[in-house]
Formats: structure tokens, C-alpha cells, sequence
């Protein structure tokens, strides 16, 4: 739970005449005191089980995006902590290897709530237990299930995964799997089921059942249109912005976006750089990549173009890692300017897309994802501490305090509640 008298005791000592003098003090006090008092709710912090051991964790303040006590700096009530697994081959082996990569993934963030930080965090399974690890001062995490392709073609790993904690989840990540078409058809004209495969739609029955709300943020159009079409409770996009503000398969367009509201859904916006601003993005490490490139052969240092990094193995990738950390600190003053003559996509470039989704199908729709840790960060909300600076923002463009609180979480949650309602009848009529 944020500090609230604290926040309280810092706006007294600020004198009427300097408010009077300054008016957007006025202002950052209230955005404060929004903020302080709003269960403020990210769906998609992607994690690395590298960070979840005894010597290394979230407890400490890591080299990564989301931690605990970036979380307290910035005001983050509840990280939604992402159990992701790549797209591999659609055979025993694959399955037998995503499986593993998955409940790694969820054994990680069990370890962070039970054994390094149970006094700071908690896992929350609903509305009740947030509200229950928010009255004792405790941050909240979540788990989201990004693929099913670990679920093989065994449907009744879809209740484990609901009892492990999982509460949403998508049917498919890049590429098409059993389940369902991926986005990613969209840059190659390629379709696996037209949509959503027999299984998919089992698996999407599964979900509605247990009580897990399903994720549309990664399947193709088609695909999305067919879940929303089967489904029977509300679903979520957990980390998509406007297509209409940036055009990328991965946002969603405006028919998309009238399907989740007629469908009582709701749309994460997400700030991922690129997903909010390609023209602005794209100059911006054009211009990035030109100093980086420059400094990496003074240095001796081979640089690889993010596409070539993400090819890498995991091993691969954190050995590199380490050279272009290193790379990133010697071009600072470089990288510097470079933002100074073409600036990054922002928390206002953020917003705006926030305004476009609360414009086109209604304030009850729309929500807040980074996809920190898994290419997502903005000039203003680059990590976890920053994230006043999203609620400073909707102040200043007049949202109300209960239009910013359905926003930060209360959407999100309606839709969660809603779907274990469903579940609720499902298990009842059985």
C-alpha cells in the first residue's frame, strides 16, 4: 500500500503562494494523492528465472525493469508476473520442453511470494485477496499465462495451471500453434486453422470453466474474432494498443476494438515503443542504433540488432547482455543527444492511446500493460519507479479520479470477477 500520509504530510509543507506561483504544483499534488489512493494494476511483466533464486531476486532492487522496490518507489500495487513460453515445434519433444520451461516459470514466481519477499508480496488468486494483501501493506502479484502451447494436447493441465495461479491466458504467442493463428500470419500471409483450431476452442471451454480469463492479445484477427465469438465470459487483451494510432499486427484495429466491447472485455494498452509510435520509434533507434553501432566498433564490441538478440539461446543472450550493458554506458552521452534531436516515444504518446480506446468503445474498456522486461519502456514510465508519471499524465489531461481507478484496475478486475461468475455457473450446471 502506497504511503498516504506521507504524500499527505509533503503536501502540507508546500505553501499556498507557492501554489499561486506555480500551478502544476497543485496539480502533481493531486495526480500524488490519485495515485496514492488507486490500486494501480500492470498485466504483462515478462520475468527471467535467473532473477528468482536465493542470491538474486525481486526482494533486491535488479538490473530489471520490475522488482519490489521499484515497485514501491513508483507506486506499482500489483505486477502481473508472466509465464511465457516461445513458440516451438508441435510435437511431444516441443510440448515436453515447453512444459518445463513453463513451470519453471511458475515455480520462480511462487519462490518470490513464499521464500524471498513474503513479507513485501503476496500471489493474488482474486478481487478479495488484493484487497485482503492491501490492507496489511503488501504488493500484489499475479500470474499470466502468455501460450498455451505448453499445454501440449493435455487439457487438464489447464486446471493446474488455474491452481498454480494463473488467471489469464493466450491460446498463441508468435507463430501458429494447436490452438490457434498467430498475428505474426499477418507478415506472411500464413494461416495454420483459419482462426482457431477444434482443441483451441476445448481449450477455450477450459478456461471458461476454471475460471481463467482469456488473453487476445497475440492470435491473428480471425482468430480473435472466433475466441471472442466462443467464449463465454468477457476476455482481455493484456498488452495491445491502437492500430489506428500504430499500425502493427500486434494492436488491435477499430472493428477489433468494437468486438471487445460488445463482448465486455478490455483492452491493456501497452507501452511498448514500438507498438505506440512506429514513425516515432523507428527514427528514434534509427538514430540509436547509428551511435551504438559507431561506438561498438571503437569499443571492439559485435553489436546485434534486438531481431538478432532475441535468436540467441538464453545462455547466448546473457553472455551478451553483459557487452552491450557495457556498450550502453560508454555511448550514454551519445545516445544522450541522439534523444535530444529525435526524441523517444513518451507517457503522453502512451496516453494518447489511451484516450483513443476510452474515445472509440468507452472508458469501461480500456486498461494499463508495460510489458516491462519484454521490450517494453517509454521515456517517463521506462520501469516500475516511474509509474506516477502515467497517473500524472491522465490528471493533466482531466480524467477523474474514478475514470483513472477503472483504468488502472477496476476494469481489469470487473472482467476478472466476471469470469470466475462464469466459472461459477459452469461448475454449477455440470
Amino acid at each position: 500500500m502506497k504511503n498516504l500520509s506521507i504524500l499527505l504530510l509533503l503536501s502540507q509543507l508546500i505553501s499556498c503562494q507557492e501554489k499561486q506561483a506555480n500551478p502544476d504544483i497543485a496539480l502533481i499534488q493531486k495526480a500524488q494523492l490519485i495515485h496514492a489512493k488507486t490500486l494501480t494494476l500492470d498485466t504483462h511483466d515478462d520475468i527471467n528465472v535467473k532473477n528468482f533464486t536465493d542470491s538474486l531476486n525481486y526482494s533486491m532492487d535488479t538490473e530489471t525493469q520490475v522488482n519490489i522496490p521499484k515497485m514501491e518507489r513508483g507506486g506499482l500495487d500489483v505486477a502481473w508476473f508472466i509465464v511465457y513460453t516461445g513458440q516451438g515445434a508441435l510435437n511431444a519433444e516441443g510440448y515436453e520442453k515447453a512444459a518445463a520451461n513453463a513451470q519453471a516459470k511458475f515455480e520462480a514466481i511462487h519462490r518470490l511470494v513464499d521464500q524471498y519477499a513474503p513479507n513485501k508480496i503476496g500471489l493474488a488468486h482474486s478481487r478479495a485477496s488484493l484487497d485482503s494483501l492491501r490492507k496489511i501493506g503488501k504488493r500484489a502479484a499475479m500470474i499470466g499465462v502468455e501460450n498455451a502451447y505448453p499445454l501440449g494436447e493435455n487439457l487438464s493441465e489447464v486446471k493446474r495451471y488455474y491452481d498454480l495461479g494463473a488467471r489469464y491466458m493466450s491460446l498463441a504467442h508468435n507463430g501458429h500453434n494447436q490452438f490457434s493463428d498467430s498475428n505474426t500470419g499477418e507478415f506472411d500471409g500464413s494461416t495454420k486453422h483459419k482462426g482457431i483450431s477444434a482443441l483451441g476452442k476445448k481449450a477455450i471451454d477450459s478456461m471458461n470453466y476454471y475460471g481463467i480469463m482469456v488473453d487476445l492479445s497475440h492470435p491473428s484477427k480471425e482468430a480473435i474474432r472466433q475466441t471472442i465469438a466462443h467464449s463465454k465470459a468477457p476476455v482481455i487483451a493484456s498488452h495491445s494498443s491502437a492500430r489506428a494510432l500504430s499500425d502493427h499486427p500486434r494492436n488491435l484495429d477499430d472493428q477489433q476494438l468494437q468486438w471487445v466491447k460488445e463482448n465486455g472485455g478490455v483492452v491493456q494498452a501497452v507501452a511498448l515503443a514500438l507498438f505506440v509510435n512506429k514513425e516515432k520509434h523507428e527514427k528514434n533507434q534509427k538514430a540509436r542504433t547509428t551511435v551504438l553501432q559507431n561506438k561498438a566498433q571503437e569499443l571492439g564490441i559485435k553489436y546485434l540488432s534486438r531481431r538478432e538478440r532475441y535468436a540467441l539461446s538464453e545462455e547466448e543472450r546473457v553472455v551478451y547482455q553483459q557487452h552491450y550493458d557495457y556498450l550502453l554506458s560508454q555511448a550514454a552521452s551519445d545516445l544522450k543527444k541522439a534523444n535530444q534531436q529525435t526524441p523517444p516515444v513518451a507517457v503522453t504518446d502512451f496516453v494518447d492511446h489511451i484516450d483513443y480506446i476510452k474515445n472509440k468503445i468507452g472508458i469501461d474498456h480500456v486498461g494499463i500493460s508495460s510489458d516491462f522486461d519484454g521490450g517494453g519502456g517509454i521515456e517517463g514510465w521506462a520501469d516500475a519507479s516511474e509509474t506516477f508519471n502515467v497517473t500524472l499524465e491522465l490528471v493533466k489531461r482531466g480524467y477523474s479520479e474514478e475514470e483513472i481507478e477503472k483504468i488502472w484496475s477496476g476494469n481489469l478486475l470487473r472482467v476478472l470477477d466476471e469470469t470466475a461468475k462464469v466459472a461459477s455457473e459452469l461448475q454449477k450446471a455440470k
